[in-house]
């Protein structure tokens, strides 16, 4: 986090600037705060979330009661220098409900569902392969993987091709699971598709 303190704009908001805090994997909008300047360096020096409560009248690092920390991963400022994003990786709900969100209980809906589909397929990584599909493909290796994207990708091609929509859907779902495990199998992300992706559009 390279952000320079000094150059945010406090005085506007007396002495408060608001903070949009994002899913760094799934952009999904987790909560609105406010910082202060003595809260904005706690949170650059600790590297977890921390704001300035409007109604506690003070500090609180997001997470300290219940856990659910905000590990920090970049904080941006508007053009204007008196707002932020944040953007983290929760350690558990944002809200104090109990949801991902304050901003309803949808979890990482839109394209956000594919960071989220990802994050699961690393957590069952670890299970057991004889309790979980995942782990199982994993365990085969890439080869094995890379053979049910094959088969996912040509049921794909005929579903699209003469398929009923409920079809081609539920077809292109599994060959877009099946890419994410190839992808995991082979130590990659799909956020390295991302950059081809962005470096093709320039």
């Amino acid at each position: 986090m390279t952000l320079d303190p000094d150059s945010l704009d406090f005085e506007k908001g007396h002495g408060l600037i608001p903070v949009v805090v994002q899913d760094h994997a799934t952009l999904q909008v987790l909560t609105l705060a406010y910082m202060d300047r003595a809260a904005l360096d706690e949170t650059i020096q600790s590297g977890e979330a921390t704001f300035f409560s409007r109604s506690r009248g003070g500090r609180w690092r997001k997470g300290e009661t219940s856990g659910n920390r905000l590990k920090v991963v970049s904080i941006t400022p508007d053009c204007d220098a008196d707002a932020l994003v944040l953007t983290v990786r929760p350690l558990g709900p944002a809200c104090h409900l109990g949801t991902t969100s304050c901003f309803g209980d949808a979890d990482a809906p839109g394209l956000g569902t594919l960071a989220r589909l990802e994050t699961t397929i690393a957590a069952r990584a670890q299970a057991d392969p004889a309790e979980s599909w995942t782990a199982r493909l994993l365990a085969e290796g890439p080869k094995r993987v890379a053979q049910k994207v094959g088969e996912e990708g040509v049921e794909t091609a005929l579903a699209g091709a003469a398929g009923p929509d409920e079809e081609l859907t539920a077809e292109a779902a599994d060959l877009i699971y099946h890419l994410l495990v190839l992808l995991r199998a082979r130590g990659l992300a799909f956020e390295d598709v991302l950059a081809v992706l962005r470096a093709r559009a320039r």
